[in-house]
C-alpha cells in the first residue's frame, strides 16, 4: 500500500473503534519536546472528526484530544524513561481495560506492544517509531504473527523489509494555526534536537562558521546520555556566533523557527522520519539537510530545502536556502502532512488489516462489532 493513500470507499465504511496506547511517558499532547505525542494527538483528532470512535489509554490526569482517555497510572513516567517496567506494567494495565466488546481494533505506540499484542483478543496495529534495525530490529523481529506493523517512511521499511509491515503512513501534525513567515528568513540558522551524535550539533556548528552564519542551537538535553555529550563534545564548542536555548517549550520552538533563515539537519544516521523538518516547513522555513534516512520523502530539493550528500556541501547550502519561497514550503506541507491525510492512511491501514486477518489456532476470536 502506498503511504497515506486514503481508500476509495472511506466516506461508505461504518465508523470504526479504536484504542490508541501511547507510551506511559509523556501527556497526550505533551508540553514541550515529544515528537511521537505530538503526532498521535493529531491522529486522534483527525479520526474522531472524520466520525471514529476513539479512546487514547496513557498514563497522568490529563489529555488535550478529542477523543476519549482512560489512564493506567495518575502519574506520569518521565522520570522513569529508559526503564521498561513502567512500560510493561502500562501495556499489562491496557490489555486488561480493553475490552473486545467495545473495540475493533488497537492501535499500539510503545516499544514493547508488539511483543505483548499477542494476548490481546483485539486485532493490533503497531506503528514502529525507531529504527528497525539492531536490538530493536531483534525485538520487533519476535511481533507476534497477528500483529501488523506500520512503518512512518519508506526508508525505514527499507531498513527492515523482513518484518511483518501491513503500511507505510508518514506523519504528520495539525499545522493550520502554526505562525508562518511572510517572506524568507534573515535571522540565524536553527538546529532543533536532542543533544545527541546523531543529530550532529558539532556537524552544525561547523557548518555554521564556515558559512559565515550565526547558529541557534536548540537543543533538548535533560536526560543524563544528553548531559554527557552535550559537556563533553557542544560546549567546547560554542562561542560568540552560537545561541544557547536548552529544553525549549514548544511555543518558543516554534518562534525559533518562525525567525530562523533555515533549519539545519545535519543528521549522522538513517533517521526513520523526523518531524521537526515537517514543522520547519510548515511554518514557511526551508530545511537544509544531509542525505540520510527519511530526508529525501520530507524535503523538495531546491523548493523547500536542500539536500546535501556531504557535509562540506552544507555551508553553501545554507547560505543558498534563503533564496527559497516560504510559500512553496507550507504548501508542500499542506498537501503532503496533513493530519487528515495522516489519519486517512491509518484508516485505510485499520481496515484493510481487519479484512484480511485470518485467525490462527488458538486465538481467541473478538466480538463483531456494531456501528455506533
Amino acid at each position: 500500500m502506498a503511504a497515506n493513500d486514503p481508500p476509495s470507499d472511506r466516506s461508505r465504511a461504518r465508523p470504526l473503534r479504536i484504542a490508541m496506547v501511547v507510551p506511559p511517558w509523556l501527556s497526550v499532547p505533551p508540553p514541550g519536546y515529544g515528537g511521537l505525542e505530538q503526532v498521535v494527538a493529531g491522529l486522534v483528532d483527525a479520526l474522531v472528526q472524520g466520525g471514529n470512535r476513539v479512546t487514547v489509554f496513557g498514563t497522568g490526569r490529563d489529555h488535550g484530544t478529542a477523543g476519549d482517555f482512560v489512564s493506567t497510572n495518575a502519574e506520569l513516567q518521565y522520570h522513569r524513561l529508559g526503564e521498561s517496567l513502567p512500560e510493561l506494567a502500562h501495556l499489562a494495565r491496557v490489555n486488561q481495560l480493553v475490552d473486545p466488546a467495545d473495540f475493533d481494533v488497537i492501535h499500539d505506540h510503545t516499544t514493547i506492544g508488539p511483543l505483548v499484542a499477542g494476548r490481546r483478543a483485539v486485532p493490533t496495529v503497531a506503528t514502529v517509531h525507531g529504527n528497525p534495525v539492531g536490538e530493536y530490529g531483534t525485538v520487533l523481529s519476535d511481533t507476534d504473527r497477528g500483529v501488523g506493523l506500520v512503518a512512518i517512511s519508506h526508508a525505514q521499511r527499507r531498513a527492515n523489509p523482513g518484518l511483518p509491515w501491513v503500511g507505510t503512513v508518514h506523519n504528520a501534525m495539525p499545522v493550520r494555526n502554526f505562525p508562518r513567515k511572510r517572506s524568507p528568513g534573515r535571522g540565524p540558522v536553527l538546529w532543533l534536537a536532542r543533544f545527541s551524535p546523531d543529530k550532529g550539533p558539532d556537524v552544525a556548528i561547523r557548518a555554521c562558521r564556515r558559512a559565515g552564519l550565526p547558529l541557534t542551537l536548540a537543543g533538548k538535553c535533560n536526560e543524563p546520555a544528553e548531559r554527557r555529550y552535550f559537556e563533553q563534545v557542544v560546549e567546547p564548542l560554542l562561542g560568540e556566533d552560537v545561541t544557547l536555548v536548552l529544553n525549549a517549550g514548544r511555543d518558543e520552538a516554534l518562534r525559533l523557527l518562525v525567525d530562523a533563515r533555515c533549519l539545519i539537519m545535519p543528521i549522522q544516521w538513517e533517521e526513520p522520519f523526523g518531524m521537526v523538518m515537517v514543522e520547519a516547513m510548515a511554518t514557511g522555513t526551508p530545511v537544509v539537510a544531509l542525505h540520510r534516512g527519511a530526508v529525501p520523502e520530507l524535503v523538495r530539493p531546491g523548493l523547500t530545502g536542500l539536500v546535501c550528500d556531504d557535509p562540506d556541501e552544507l555551508p553553501a547550502a545554507l547560505i543558498e536556502s534563503s533564496r527559497l519561497d516560504p510559500a512553496d514550503c507550507v504548501a508542500h506541507v499542506a498537501e503532503n502532512f496533513s493530519a487528515e491525510r495522516m489519519a486517512a492512511g491509518y484508516e485505510s491501514v485499520y481496515r484493510d488489516f481487519l479484512a484480511a486477518r485470518v485467525p490462527w489456532p488458538g486465538q481467541r476470536e473478538p466480538t463483531p462489532a456494531t456501528a455506533r
